[in-house]
């Protein structure tokens, strides 16, 4: 190529071109991994909240469970087994009256379940039946016609049916195997709606919120996210736990529409920092916000071993004295060699901190003392909990 010739524009500019074309698409590539991650962890309100009106309601009843292959209620243990069978039995036209029984086939149960809201009549629902005697099984019952009651003593479902059992007992007069709890069954779909709970949801004026976990930073957000759909004033908090929405404009007549609109909003949820301890179990949970003010933190090993090793002491033969066990016990008091001091805290995050009590090198249970002293020392700045 001679240097007189001239290339056209075009062709002198795609090398160029090429170059804008490739630092475009790297940074188009790298606002699409920005956009990929997560700013922060948000939740739906479905999740953080109870409406006022939408909830389950307790049911519980008193019944008897028949056709049990010998593992009922011992009669003679539980008069109250046996008065029922008489009143069921008398309402059947039988006369039991004076009358003895010593049936095994029978045990005297406790139904509960749950009403859905807004539950129409001849909806189905779960049962959950629990023996109240000594019956050992209710492997094989079904369950009598029981009225469940509500907490106002109305009854609004009627139970009845098989029961599923998924323990099991077996054994012999030496040995018994138990899986499970044989004693409490299932019976699914068992207890039929027959009154409805009397609340008119589209008439309601205005929508009442509560918080699962109660807090004032996560109910204004709570806020401020309905009114950014809504507009401004619908919403407001009330308190830590209730934030109240107004019903306005198309919504009137329609709340179940602004109720699922609501649901579906994202916010970031607060909560204070907290530690929770089981010292039954071990088990801690910290959560993420916890924060340790820098200390230095050593801990000792002391352990006591106590041993029991009885003699026994004989007397020498033909004469007058008698065999007896003396007592021997040896008792061991060992303290572990004392680790070097560990720095723990400072504004650090979850990671860190774990990290930090991970070098102390303990089991859980002196974890659990090992932050009791540090939040008895001012520098566990979070709420610990011990259950």
């Amino acid at each position: 190529m001679s240097p007189g010739i001239q290339l056209p524009l075009s062709y002198r500019l795609r090398p160029a071109l090429r170059r804008v074309l490739v630092l475009a698409g790297g940074l188009l590539l790298a606002f699409g991994m920005l956009s990929a991650v997560p700013a922060a962890a948000q939740t739906r309100v479905k999740d953080l909240v109870t409406f006022d009106g939408v909830r389950r309601n307790q049911l519980v009843g008193y019944g008897l469970v028949v056709g049990l292959n010998g593992t009922g209620d011992r009669l003679i243990n539980t008069p109250f087994t046996e008065q029922s069978l008489k009143g069921m039995m008398e309402r059947l036209g039988i006369n039991t009256r004076g009358e003895t029984l010593r049936t095994r086939n029978a045990a005297a149960v406790m139904v509960t379940a749950s009403l859905p809201p807004f539950p129409r009549q001849g909806t189905t629902v779960d049962v959950t039946v629990s023996a109240l005697g000594d019956a050992t099984s209710l492997l094989g019952g079904t369950l009598v016609v029981t009225p469940l009651l509500g907490a106002d003593g109305e009854a609004y479902a009627v139970a009845q049916g098989p029961l599923s059992v998924s323990g099991y007992s077996a054994g012999g007069a030496a040995a018994t195997v138990t899986k499970g709890v044989p004693t409490t069954a299932r019976i699914a779909n068992g207890a039929t709606v027959e009154r409805e709970l009397k609340f008119a949801l589209n008439d309601v004026g205005v929508v009442r919120m509560a918080l699962r976990n109660p807090d004032f930073t996560t109910a204004i957000r709570i806020a401020d996210a309905v009114n950014g759909r809504l507009g401004t004033g619908n919403a407001r908090v009330v308190d830590l736990t209730t934030v109240d929405v107004r019903i306005t404009g198309s919504y009137v007549g329609n709340v179940s529409r602004l109720i699922g609109e609501i649901e579906q909003l994202a916010v970031r949820p607060d909560a204070i920092a907290r530690v929770v301890v089981d010292e039954r179990s071990g088990t801690i949970v910290i959560g993420d916000d916890v924060r340790v003010s820098r200390v230095a933190i050593t801990q000792g090993n002391l352990t006591v071993r106590v041993v029991e090793t009885p003699q026994v002491s004989q007397p020498q033969p033909f004469s007058n004295g008698s065999t007896v066990v003396v007592p021997r016990t040896d008792v061991q008091v060992q303290e572990g060699n004392g680790r070097q001091f560990v720095t723990v805290g400072g504004n650090v995050s979850l990671q860190q901190l774990v990290n930090g009590l991970n070098a102390l090198g303990v089991g859980p249970r002196d974890m659990v003392a090992i932050l009791q002293a540090i939040k008895a020392a001012g520098a566990l700045h979070a709420d610990l909990e011990i259950i």
